[in-house]
This record gives C-alpha cells, sequence and structure tokens, in this order.
C-alpha cells in the first residue's frame, strides 16, 4: 500500500479508488467513503473533487450526494491491474497485524487475499485468549486498505478441533478449497488439516 501510495499521489487516494473500483455499480455518501476507506473528511474533500475531475468518479445527478464510479472510465482495466494484482499484503505483514490478538494457532488467508471470489471466507483465525475487540478493529483497518468487506471466521482452538472431527461444512470449504496458510502452530500439524 505504501508504494502505490507513492506512486498515486497518497494512500487515501488509493483506499478510495480500490472502494469504487471493487463496488462500480454502488453508490456512496461522502460520510460512508470516510467509514469504509477511514479516510479523514479533509483529505477526502481533496481526493473526490480530483478523481472526479479525471471523471473516474461522478454524481448520477445534481441532485444526488451519491458518488459512483463512472463505467466510462477509459483506464479502468490499467488500474485494477496495478491496484489489485500488486502484492499489498504478504504473509509476514498479515501475521505481523494478527500477533497481539492473543494466541494464533492457525491463520489462513483466502479469498480476497488470493483473489479467489469464490471463497467462502476470506480469513480463517484459530487460537485462545482472542482479544475480540481487537480482532474488529484489525478487520476494519484491512477493509479499508483491501476497498472491500472481509468475511472472516473466529474459532478457539478447542472449538476448530471440534469442528474439524466433525467434518464442519465451513472449515472443510475452507480446507478443501484454495487458501494459504499464514502461520500454523506445531500443534495443529498439517496432517490434522488435510483430513477429509
Amino acid at each position: 500500500m505504501e508504494i502505490l501510495g507513492k506512486i498515486l499521489g497518497s494512500p487515501a487516494r488509493v483506499k478510495i479508488m480500490k472502494l469504487f473500483l471493487l463496488n462500480k455499480s454502488k453508490g456512496f455518501r461522502s460520510k460512508d467513503i470516510v467509514q469504509k476507506s477511514q479516510v479523514k473528511p479533509d483529505a477526502l474533500r481533496r481526493e473526490l473533487r480530483l478523481l472526479s475531475s479525471i471523471h473516474f468518479i461522478k454524481k448520477r445527478s445534481s441532485v444526488s450526494q451519491d458518488w459512483f464510479f463512472n463505467s466510462a472510465f477509459k483506464y479502468t482495466t490499467g488500474l485494477e491491474h496495478l491496484l489489485f494484482r500488486s502484492d499489498s499484503l504478504n504473509k509476514d505483514s498479515i501475521l505481523n497485524i494478527f500477533k497481539k490478538v492473543g494466541q494464533i494457532k492457525l491463520l489462513i488467508v483466502s479469498g480476497i487475499f488470493i483473489k479467489n471470489n469464490d471463497s467462502r471466507v476470506d480469513l480463517l483465525i484459530v487460537g485462545d485468549r482472542i482479544k475480540r475487540g481487537r480482532i474488529e478493529s484489525i478487520i476494519r483497518k484491512l477493509e479499508a486498505e483491501m476497498g472491500s468487506e472481509l468475511i472472516y471466521a473466529l474459532f478457539d482452538t478447542k472449538e476448530f478441533n471440534y469442528r474439524l472431527s466433525m467434518y464442519d461444512k465451513l472449515i472443510r470449504d475452507i480446507l478443501d478449497f484454495p487458501h494459504e496458510i499464514v502461520f500454523q502452530a506445531k500443534e495443529l500439524s498439517t496432517q490434522t488439516l488435510n483430513k477429509t
């Protein structure tokens, strides 16, 4: 994100552009953009003016307070490649983000993190003594950075092991389809995770 922010002029612009590119048919009021992208209102006004002047976004009517992505924007494909094909989050940075939320035993990414739209969740977190409020805060920040809502599953180790042993559909859907293991504690062996 830092490199893209420098290339495109500001991290705020990157967040706002991702939000509109991932929600092309959806309109946003300024207060919604502030909340979803976690950009300060002053910076938002400046970025909306700039993005509107290059016809990246538009208002559907002069009465509407909603901003929409301009489907006629001619550099859409190039921007999507730049913003979404680049590795904005690597495994080490994801692990570092979640280090202080408790005793993480397993951290798996799928969905938006590996560019797979068919995943049921984007993130699976298994651990003990997890600070749920801290997780929520981290998820909101990641959503602002990624430009999209994240779907995640959070389990303590005991519940995860039980669900795994019962062939729980959600767990199987995560493990049987494309995903990447960011971190796995030794007590959760690969053999246990590969149960069928």
